[in-house]
């Protein structure tokens, strides 16, 4: 199933990911496709927000992996921009994750495509500056 919705601010594009992650169950993975600057950060923001998580979101760049655990779910938040071979993915505890009791949300998942599991929400954010600044053409497939 393919959902397309365009926002046309940081607000509203976080308002998505917020409405997002009120809705998240246990065992999904959402995967968080877009180009550097297009806002899959202030998704992710929303995301967590969504979930009743407080805590400010970290960027887990350097760490890859940041969890959360004090909304009405556990979250972990992956990074994998860095992420040079998907074996490394092992090492942090990514399958565990998978098959934990909380929700996954990737950023940058192409770096790992070759093990991400066919059953995964994949959000796909887009800018089109023709549209203006703060224009963002979001896909949701499931």
């Amino acid at each position: 199933m393919l959902r397309e919705y365009d926002t046309n601010s940081a607000q509203e594009t976080f308002a998505l990911g917020k409405r997002m992650g009120e809705a998240a169950n246990a065992g999904e993975l959402y995967a968080l496709y877009g180009d550097l600057g297009v806002g899959k950060t202030v998704f992710a923001q929303g995301f967590v927000a969504g979930l009743g998580i407080t805590e400010p979101l970290a960027s887990p760049t350097f760490t890859i992996l940041k969890e959360y655990d004090e909304g009405r779910l556990p979250l972990y938040h992956f990074d994998v921009y860095r992420i040079e071979d998907p074996d490394e993915m092992d090492e942090i505890g990514y399958y565990d994750k998978l098959d934990g009791d909380g929700v996954c949300l990737i950023e940058w998942p192409s770096q790992i495509e070759e093990i991400l599991p066919r059953e995964m929400i994949r959000i796909t954010i887009e800018k089109d500056p023709e549209r203006g600044f703060d224009y963002r053409h979001i896909k949701v497939e499931q």
